[in-house]
C-alpha cells in the first residue's frame, strides 16, 4: 500500500490550495487599490464615469493653473521692479548721507 500523503491527487490538490490562495490574496490586493483610486475619484467630484466632465474638468484645471502661472510670474517680476527700486534708493540715501 502506498501512503496517502504522497497519492498524485493530493498533491495535486494541496497545490491547487496553494494557487487559490494566491489569487485570493492578488484579489484582495486589486479590490483595495480600486476602492482606493474610487475614493480618490470621488474625493476630486464629477460623476462616475463621465469622461466628457473629466476632460472638461481637466481642462478648467489646465487653464487655471496656466492663469496662475502668468499672474506668478508677473508678480515676480513687480517684485524684481520694486528690489531693484528700493537699491536704488538706499544707493541714493547712503550717497547723501556720505555727503554730510
Amino acid at each position: 500500500m502506498s501512503n496517502s500523503a504522497e497519492r498524485p491527487d493530493q498533491r495535486a490538490l494541496a497545490a491547487l490550495e496553494e494557487v487559490l490562495k494566491h489569487v485570493g490574496e492578488e484579489l484582495a490586493t486589486w479590490r483595495r487599490r480600486a476602492l482606493q483610486a474610487e475614493a480618490e475619484r470621488a474625493a476630486l467630484g464629477g460623476p462616475v464615469g463621465d469622461p466628457v466632465a473629466a476632460k472638461q474638468r481637466l481642462d478648467a484645471l489646465e487653464a487655471e493653473n496656466a492663469d496662475l502661472k502668468r499672474r506668478l510670474e508677473a508678480a515676480r517680476a513687480r517684485v524684481t521692479e520694486l528690489l531693484g527700486r528700493m537699491r536704488f534708493l538706499e544707493e541714493q540715501a547712503s550717497m547723501e548721507e556720505q555727503r554730510r
